[in-house]
């Protein structure tokens, strides 16, 4: 479908959340987009200009469908970018933007702290069945990333802040260290949001954001973004990952996140503030052994954290407790505020214990080794959740 101008471009992004994508409908006059189920629209009488494999025209729902385009330029608008493509879930945009840009013999660097399914893909994915080479890398060590790199490297792929740990990587730098040895950079923005980190504007040349998380923010719906201003990869991207992969997502799905998003920006102020809140109180309690927050000065990158994330630090903690696993769960389980559940973003607060055992443990610093906890702050208010934390480490004895 031809990409319809953002009239909104030069407004707040709260306004943009609101109107872009938005419009009214045609039929009905409705001041909502509606929910279109169709797996198949009708076809133009002359079929003899249709390309069957092509995302130009809605005819079948893996070329696309309506309510994903108007996502897509919602999304877009956020990000400032000049195009999106939204898919089935984060790991779908995470593969297919993979997916398209490598071949056999390319070479990619990305974080030794990574979220699983990068991890899996290039641990084990990528090279085992493609010849593509992975290599990890601190990516928080600029002269590590330097030396990872040769004439080979097609892509370096960065999170900023990481999962688990919430690391800080600066994008600016690693963008000039691509670029100067002709690799591309991609970076998963899903734990700042486009509200706190824009990395299209510091040199990145595609962004993924799981929709899952902040944007869509109520942990009711799958999607993820891919964000770029290279055109031409984008439509590649469609041709090759979305049609004929098939990792479109679902005309409900797009319609939820739409819907979320308009109240992302509001949202996203308020977990700021009660992430920073919440991690100040955590660094002052008794046994806890660590706290990792871009927000905190404490944290290792916390001055590229305030050049490049312009709102806010995000709405992820991690911290340590000065126990052993079982202990841990114990205290996740005692929570009566916070819920005991995977993913972030929610409405509601997200806690999961990262334990000893875990096959990735050895590649995360060593103070997280023990006792870690990743901890997605919602929209309670922040001193039930600080009395929450308080009561459930009590309830183990620390």
């Amino acid at each position: 479908m031809a990409k319809k101008e953002n009239k909104f471009k030069d407004y707040d992004i709260t306004t943009q959340a609101i109107h872009t994508g938005n419009d009214y409908d045609a039929e009905t006059g409705a001041v909502r987009r509606p929910l279109h189920m169709a797996n198949s629209y009708k076809l133009p009488d002359d079929l003899s200009q249709v390309n069957y494999s092509s995302t130009d025209l809605l005819m079948y729902a893996r070329n696309g469908n309506a309510n994903q385009h108007w996502l897509e330029q919602k999304v877009a608008a956020l990000y400032g970018a000049e195009d999106a493509i939204v898919l089935a879930s984060g790991v779908a945009a995470l593969h297919a933007l993979f997916w398209t840009l490598l071949q056999s013999g390319d070479r990619v660097v990305y974080p030794k702290v990574s979220y699983m399914a990068v991890y899996r893909m290039f641990h084990e994915l990528f090279n085992r069945k493609f010849g593509v080479e992975t290599v990890m890398v601190d990516m928080t060590d600029l002269e590590a990333v330097k030396k990872a790199i040769t004439p080979r490297t097609k892509l370096v792929h960065i999170e900023t802040p990481d999962n688990p740990t919430v690391g800080v990587t600066d994008i600016a730098a690693v963008a000039e260290i691509a670029h100067k040895n002709g690799a591309i950079l991609s970076v998963d923005n899903t734990f700042a949001s486009p509200l706190n980190q824009r990395p299209l504007a510091l040199g990145a040349d595609f962004v993924v954001d799981a929709l899952t998380k902040f944007i869509n923010g109520h942990g009711d719906a799958q999607g993820g973004a891919i964000l770029s201003n290279d055109l031409e990869t984008m439509d590649r991207i469609r041709y090759e990952a979305q049609v004929n992969v098939g990792s479109v997502i679902s005309p409900f799905n797009a319609w939820q996140i739409f819907r979320g998003s308009v109240t992302f920006p509001l949202r996203m102020q308020r977990i700021n503030e009660s992430s920073l809140k919440i991690a100040q109180w955590l660094e002052q309690r008794k046994n806890v052994t660590f706290v990792s927050y871009p927000g905190l000065p404490s944290n290792p990158g916390y001055q590229t954290a305030k050049k490049q994330m312009t709102n806010g630090f995000g709405g992820v903690i991690s911290f340590g407790v000065n126990t052993d696993d079982k202990s841990v769960e114990s205290f996740c389980a005692a929570l009566k505020v916070v819920t005991f559940a995977v993913s972030l973003g929610h409405d509601e607060s997200l806690i999961f214990p990262q334990p000893s055992y875990d096959e990735r443990i050895h590649l995360y610093p060593e103070t997280f080794r023990n006792g870690f906890i990743r901890f997605s702050v919602g929209l309670e208010d922040p001193d039930d959740i600080i009395r929450d934390i308080d009561q459930a480490l009590h309830s183990i004895g620390l």
